[in-house]
């Protein structure tokens, strides 16, 4: 017959306790939590080329970096703004007058060539992890037949999250729709 050895009751007390102190404070260091992540050293603008964002939804999609530079570019049909940080092309928005009639799926083939498949209020948006476009409410263009269509693509973050893109076109749609871009007086 094989005897078994007691097994040792967990021990507690002052000992237990500093070991458990140490371990919290050593665990972050070695695992390296903060101590070499990469930071913005900019401040994340609540407009972009004129244009009301969501400071909190863009943010992930900017990479770190210490400079960000917001450039306009403006034609009679679009008007693009380009989000840099240190010298590449971070984010880029878009509001440009389209073909009437047709639906933001129609629009968004023009402006990228990756697959955008999610889509909500019945196709209003369309979306992915990088990207969204949308369509104005009431912002068309009688004369010429179109309407106003919104775009928002992320180039160089790793973020990936189709639930803030969504949220972030949406926020952005509505501030197009409340500005001057909704009123093209041709």
């Amino acid at each position: 017959m094989t005897r078994r050895r007691p097994v040792p009751a967990p021990r507690s007390g002052p000992a237990v306790a500093v070991a458990v102190a140490v371990l919290a404070v050593l665990v972050p260091m070695v695992t390296g939590c903060g101590a070499d992540e990469e930071t913005r050293d900019y401040s994340v603008p609540d407009t972009l080329c004129g244009t009301q964002v969501d400071t909190k939804e863009l943010t992930p999609f900017l990479p770190p970096g210490k400079k960000l530079s917001v450039k306009p570019r403006v034609t009679a049909s679009a008007t693009w703004c380009d989000v840099s940080v240190d010298g590449k092309l971070a984010v880029r928005t878009v509001q440009k007058w389209w073909q009437g009639g047709r639906d933001t799926a129609y629009f968004v083939r023009s402006q990228t060539l990756d697959r955008v498949e999610k889509t909500a209020d019945a196709g209003r948006y369309v979306y992915s992890g990088t990207q969204a476009f949308g369509k104005t409410e009431a912002c068309v263009d009688e004369k010429y037949k179109q309407e106003l269509y919104t775009g928002v693509q992320a180039y160089v973050s790793d973020h990936k999250d189709a639930d803030a893109m969504k949220r972030l076109i949406v926020s952005f749609t509505k501030a197009v729709e409340k500005s001057d871009a909704c009123d093209r007086k041709a």
